[in-house]
């Protein structure tokens, strides 16, 4: 069996699930050397570029070092910090590698967005353990939000982070000052920080636990947005009788856009290009 390979994908994630596939083992059974960022992958500092990775088999049963994702000084701070479960501490989970998520971005049945997430009791979230790890979900959730702090603490800003848990997963709310910058342009920096904290509270375990950032109500914010710029534009369809092609959006964005005109009468939606390149096509029915 070959005992090291070498891939590369749009991100490290992606580019050490193919080095997965490639040697036929689990993340627990490899070494990762991450030998190139992907461009743009942290506030867009990064040359233009995939990530690539070396994955080496390790005999041992210990976890390797998480370098899949790497923020300065303070991702370096989470990859040194201990593999091991100590129950009853909120922060005490150990974080494991984003698995991928085939199915979170798919847009056959789009649905609206709830605008509140559905609140489950205590008592129902916190039984729901990681059998793998015995960390359970929130514990995961309060480690992904230390890391936060500690991310946004390197900017110069002074954050709380608010852990909730929802039907979809666990919420995360940022507040504090100057929040402009860890949200970016159309959301971009918080979208990136949310792929991070996902790989923090996922690190160390083999059930995958989502999480959503957000901050000052940005996402309902700008799924309010989204969802006016659908209606202007299906009325521009109705008007002129031609299709509209928007911008380029992430998944998350094309749902809401998908969602609000999904029982529009005169127009249907539908998507166009291949990611990051992907839009949202509104025509006549």
């Amino acid at each position: 069996m070959t005992s090291k390979v070498t891939a590369v994908g749009k991100t490290v994630d992606e580019a050490i699930s193919l080095g997965l596939g490639q040697l036929g083992v689990t993340r627990d059974q490899v070494e990762v050397n991450v030998l190139e960022h992907p461009s743009k992958k942290f506030l867009g500092l990064f040359g233009g570029r995939e990530a690539k990775v070396e994955l080496s088999l390790v005999r041992s049963g210990r976890v390797p070092e998480e370098t899949a994702a790497q923020v300065a000084p303070i991702v370096e701070a989470e990859n040194n910090r201990s593999t091991s479960t100590r129950l009853g501490s909120p922060n005490s989970a150990a974080p494991g590698p984003m698995k991928a998520e085939a199915s979170a971005h798919a847009e056959s049945a789009p649905r609206r967005e709830q605008p509140n997430p559905v609140m489950l009791a205590p008592d129902e979230a916190e039984s729901l353990s990681d059998e793998t790890t015995g960390a359970r979900p929130m514990e995961r959730y309060h480690e992904a939000a230390d890391f936060i702090r500690e991310v946004a603490g390197a900017m110069g800003l002074d954050v709380e982070v608010d852990v909730r848990k929802n039907r979809d997963g666990g919420l995360l709310d940022i507040s504090g000052p100057e929040l402009g910058m860890l949200i970016g342009r159309r959301g971009q920096t918080l979208d990136a920080l949310q792929l991070l904290a996902g790989v923090v509270a996922n690190k160390g375990s083999d059930k995958f636990v989502r999480l959503t950032l957000d901050a000052e109500n940005f996402r309902r914010r700008r799924a309010k947005t989204l969802e006016d710029l659908a209606d202007r534009l299906a009325e521009r369809v109705v008007r002129t009788r031609k299709e509209v092609v928007l911008e380029p959006m992430p998944p998350q964005e094309r749902k809401v856009i998908h969602a609000r005109l999904q029982n529009h009468p005169e127009v249907d939606t539908g998507s166009r290009g291949e990611e990051p390149n992907r839009r949202v096509v509104i025509t006549l029915k």
